[in-house]
């Protein structure tokens, strides 16, 4: 258990991140697996712009790493592109 003040205090800061970034990766997971489950391409194409900008800012705030997104990104344009 931690003794000085600044360990305890690393602690919570820890937690609280920990839970904000498993919220946003949820809500990423979520969102991919949406777009992913669409068949129509209309809907899709519409879907996509804000999938992509979720994705970059996930990437930006080093909750997800920058070519696990672009992977992601291209992905999802392959599948869209597939669509009928």
């Amino acid at each position: 258990m931690a003794q000085h003040a600044s360990a305890k205090k690393r602690i919570r800061q820890t937690e609280t991140k920990r839970l904000k970034n498993k919220y946003y990766a949820r809500t990423m997971r979520n969102a991919i697996k949406n777009l992913r489950n669409t068949t129509e391409k209309a809907a899709a194409e519409e879907m996509l712009p804000k999938v992509t900008s979720m994705l970059d800012k996930l990437a930006k705030k080093n909750i997800i790493h920058s070519n696990k997104a672009a992977n992601l990104k291209s992905g999802l344009t392959r599948h869209i592109a597939g669509l009928e």
